[in-house]
Formats: C-alpha cells, structure tokens, sequence
C-alpha cells in the first residue's frame, strides 16, 4: 500500500481546503465544498474566506446569511458553523444523538430525571410563534416547569440540540456586532429538516464520509470522527468502501480517499496563509501533524489566529488597531518574512476597507 509522506499529505490537505491556491468559485460553493465553517467566533468565517476564495467580497457572504442561503447552527462536535441551507436541513437529523450526548457530558448532574423528549415538546411549543429568542430567553419560559436545572443547563440542552435552531442575523454579518437571536431551523428556512433514515440504513453517513474525503482527505475513520464528532460511522464508511482507495501515512494509519480527488506533487509551493480561529483545516482531523507541529497542538483548540508557511502553522497573528500583529513560532528566513508581510497587508487592507495596510512582525524565537 502507497504510504504518503507528512509532506504529501500537507498538500492534499491544501488543495482540498482551497489553500493552495484561490479558489475561483462563488462563496456558497465554498462553504459547501468545505462542508461549513467552524462559526463560533461570527467574524472568523470571513477571514476563511478570504483566504480561500478569489477576490472574497465579505458582503456576498451578509447577503448570504440574510436571504438564509447558508446558516448558522450547531452541529460537528456541537460547535457553531456556518453551512450551505440544503446541507443543514439534510444533515441534521444525522446529529441528534451526538449533540444530546455532548451536552449531556456537560450537564448530566444538572439534566438527571427530566425526560428529554418532554423538554423538547415543551420548548418546541415555546417557539412554535417563531418569535426570535435567546437562549437565556427560552430556558425562563420552562424553568417553573423543570427549576432544578437551572436556566444554563436547559438553554444549552434546549438550543443546542434538542431543537434545531438558526442563529438569526445580525449576527454572523461583516463587522457587526450583535447578540445569539435563536428561530426553529424549519420556521427560518421555510422547510422541513430531513427526517432520519430507516433503522439499517445510514445515506447521510455515507454522504458525510465521502464530502469529508473531498475536503480533507487523505483522512483516517479518526480524523472523520473528529471532524464531526459521530461515533456511528464505520457502517456508512464500510458501505462506500468499495469506492475509496486506501493508503498509509508515516505511522501506519490506513488513509481513506476519493480515487479522483487532488494530491499534488509534495514538492508543489505553498503561499503564506492566514487561518481564523477555529479552522477546520486544523481541527478537521485527529492527527493534527500533516499541518501543525505537535508542540504547537494546544493552539488549534485554544482559538489561536494561524499562519501557515510552507503549508504549516509557523506563526500566530492578532490584529490591533488596524495593525495585523504576527508572532513567529520558530525562526523566519528574510524571504518568510517579506512574504508574511505582504499577506498580512492584504489581510489589513481586507478587514480595515483599505484604511491600514500595517503589519507588525515581532522578533523570530531563539
């Protein structure tokens, strides 16, 4: 069997993520490509975006949100994204369990002895006039009802997963700033979410694993668990198996793969890069080394900005005042710097509206 190198798979990992080169496709194309982004920060999808797509106008993706082509929700590892409306809607009856089960992990003490089902029916009635509500908002209307709780624990089991809600604008759009107003996803997008498939049977899981490959694979069944946080997906991956091509990577892993996706030369240059927190590119998978070092592993779930170099998380980057800050993670060669120092112009340039083109490079570690 083919074993790819770390560095072979760094550039597959590129190409699928539209980091190799820009992608010249329209913005929802993208988000569906990439299967959502990561949302939980509502600027963040922005700056993904621009780092992906040629000549991003951050106003196609407002405009977007607001005639609800794509949505923000919870969903892969009940975390906030930013999906295409046709994905969410056929995706989400897929997650049920996992997101009961992850808030469940958080607030079992709090949640022991109310029946789930009755929870749901109740806040379903709650929402039922698709009156926009916080999640604070939801909780007091059935904390008399179930008072031991408390508002946190029920809001968080409420809007998180036992309803399937979108986060309405304002927010999520470019440069504002505005509070979680929560919806029924059927009420926001004027359909039903797809009912589960039948006991034996898993379309969705299928279709999960093989979007997956498209956009990060090479990848392990354990880089797809971590991706999307679903446990039950060995059937859906033996059931297309027969489709796939199988490699190794350095470690012995069994690498799964689409026959026809990209995977360039390892040998093909990589431009500088900057990822928002919480890109999938970097927490996408379970074996995060194809693109950031072991050591620097905390900063892909601490919410650290990333600039990739060479395909890899070299540095960090905050902005103030304008000023895109970069912070080295080793040593920067004169040529690394210039071309940081261009991007992160750029990168300036695109969230000030060409008012700053500042970027400060600090000193490189000894």
């Amino acid at each position: 069997m083919t074993v790819l190198s770390s560095r072979a798979l760094n550039r597959a990992t590129l190409a699928r993520q539209l980091l190799l080169d820009h992608a010249d496709v329209p913005v929802l194309d993208a988000v569906a490509h990439l299967c959502g982004l990561q949302a939980q920060e509502p600027q963040e999808p922005f700056v993904g975006l621009w780092s992906r797509v040629r000549a991003f106008d951050p106003a196609v993706l407002s405009d977007l949100l607001i005639r609800r082509g794509v949505v923000r929700t919870h969903l892969m590892r009940r975390t906030v994204h930013l999906l295409t409306a046709d994905d969410v809607l056929a995706w989400r009856a897929r997650h049920d369990l996992m997101l009961r089960q992850r808030v469940l992990g958080t607030y079992r003490r709090e949640l022991a002895g109310v029946d789930l089902d009755e929870l749901a029916t109740a806040g379903r009635a709650v929402m039922a006039d698709a009156e926009p509500r916080s999640m604070t908002e939801l909780a007091r209307a059935l904390a008399e009802r179930w008072p031991a709780p408390g508002p946190r624990a029920l809001g968080e089991m409420l809007i998180a997963a036992l309803i399937p809600m979108a986060q309405l604008p304002p927010r999520g759009l470019w440069r504002t700033r505005a509070g979680v107003r929560n919806v029924p996803l059927s009420s926001w997008l004027g359909r039903e979410i797809d009912p589960p498939a039948p006991t034996g049977s898993d379309p969705v899981g299928e279709t999960l694993a093989r979007r997956y490959l498209a956009a990060f694979g090479p990848a392990a069944t354990a880089d797809l668990r971590a991706w999307c946080g679903l446990a039950g997906l060995p059937a859906a991956v033996a059931a297309i198996r027969e489709e796939l091509i199988t490699f190794r990577d350095e470690q012995g892993r069994e690498l799964l793969d689409l026959p026809d996706a990209p995977r360039p030369d390892p040998d093909t240059p990589a431009p500088v890069r900057f990822l928002p927190a919480f890109d999938n590119a970097l927490l996408g998978y379970h074996d995060r080394t194809r693109i950031i070092d072991t050591t620097h592993r905390g900063l892909s779930v601490a919410g650290a900005r990333v600039v990739l170099i060479d395909g890899r998380v070299a540095a960090t980057w905050t902005v103030n005042a304008g000023t895109v800050i970069v912070t080295p993670l080793r040593r920067l060669s004169q040529a690394d710097r210039a071309t940081v120092a261009e991007q992160g112009q750029a990168l300036s340039s695109f969230l000030t509206d060409d008012d700053s083109h500042h970027v400060q490079i600090t000193a490189s570690p000894h």
